[in-house]
């Protein structure tokens, strides 16, 4: 994309706010040179941070004054009405404005689909938004949504979710016809509750993707589907398992080959293959959530992201914007269900 593009950034969300948002997003703009940035958040914190910048990144970053930030516990039905003067709130609405042209969050997840509800609303014939994230497989990763904004859904907004991933892996991993499975309990056509049941049929005979079907948990990690759909009950629990086990999985590594000398000697041997294990296994190098199905980018870090995490959020809203993702979405979805 040869025109430039802006990212609006919430700098006040997360765990650490601007002492990480805001270097990550300066490090972004020397990586991108056709991106521009509206820091947004309160001026105090962020003009101290903002010293010693190069003409070149200077001149492409924008403060967007808030004096208020959505707390990680706020409850979300509420910053509809209390939060409107709030980073998070005012990020979205640079969005709603067009004067971004998408908004990354570390911030309240709950806030963030709230309010992106409310500012930017749904595209045309799309009911729910939808998180969706990657997760890793043997070749490389799959995606995987809703991961939380719904834990009811019907068979209709799981359709929805397989034609969005669809299109999002098509745009950003640039395959052409993406492998969609169903999550269920089991791939023979008689396992699944009957919401699963229906989703299949109507995705089979609606959706026009590539549906190889149902899929189980274990083959989430086999890499037998690009794009994974299930309910945001059953895709929250599963993301959270997978980051758990990784993390056992570490710790078991660590506490293992520090009994006795000769552990030790195996482990400085195998070093390098446990350090490319633990990098395919950490979450956070697949940090940045999108929320699809919305009239605008909205990528969601995770609360405790470092620097270099946050940055990887940035380069997802990058890749968004430069495939005009929720453009393509609404195309699709009014194509394949109008």
């Amino acid at each position: 994309m040869s025109a430039y593009y802006t990212i609006a950034v919430d700098v006040m969300g997360g765990d650490f706010g601007p002492r990480i948002t805001i270097p990550a997003t300066i490090d972004a703009l020397k990586r991108y040179p056709h991106l521009s940035v509206k820091l947004v958040g309160h001026q105090e914190a962020i003009t101290p941070l903002l010293t010693q910048l190069s003409s070149e990144v200077a001149c492409r970053l924008d403060v967007v004054h808030a004096a208020e930030t959505i707390s990680m516990c706020a409850k979300p039905s509420l910053t509809i009405r209390n939060g409107q003067e709030s980073s998070m709130f005012k990020s979205l609405q640079l969005v709603a404005d067009k004067q971004a042209q998408a908004c990354v969050s570390a911030g309240n997840t709950g806030a963030l689909m709230v309010l992106g509800r409310y500012i930017l609303r749904t595209l045309p014939n799309v009911d729910r938004p939808a998180i969706t994230s990657t997760v890793p497989t043997t070749d490389g990763h799959c995606h995987m949504l809703d991961l939380g904004a719904n834990v009811d859904c019907s068979a209709e907004h799981l359709l929805q979710f397989a034609i969005m991933g669809s299109v999002m892996v098509q745009a950003v991993d640039g395959i052409a016809e993406p492998r969609v499975g169903l999550l269920n309990i089991g791939e023979e056509e008689v396992k699944g509750n009957e919401q699963v049941k229906l989703a299949s049929r109507l995705i089979e005979e609606k959706g026009g993707l590539n549906y190889i079907g149902y899929i189980e948990g274990d083959d989430l990690y086999k890499g037998k589907a690009d794009v994974v759909v299930c309910d945001g009950f059953v895709g929250n629990i599963a993301l959270k398992s997978s980051e758990g086990l990784a993390r056992l999985i570490s710790h078991k590594f660590q506490s293992s080959f520090k009994k006795g000398l000769y552990r030790r000697v195996l482990a400085l041997l195998a070093s390098p293959i446990l350090s490319e294990i633990k990098q395919q296994l950490d979450p956070s190098r697949r940090n940045g959530a999108s929320l699809l199905g919305l009239q605008g980018i909205v990528i969601k870090s995770h609360g405790a992201a470092n620097e270099q995490c946050f940055g990887y959020a940035l380069d997802q809203a990058v890749a968004e914007v430069e495939q005009n993702l929720p453009s393509k979405i609404c195309d699709e979805i009014e194509h394949k269900l109008a």
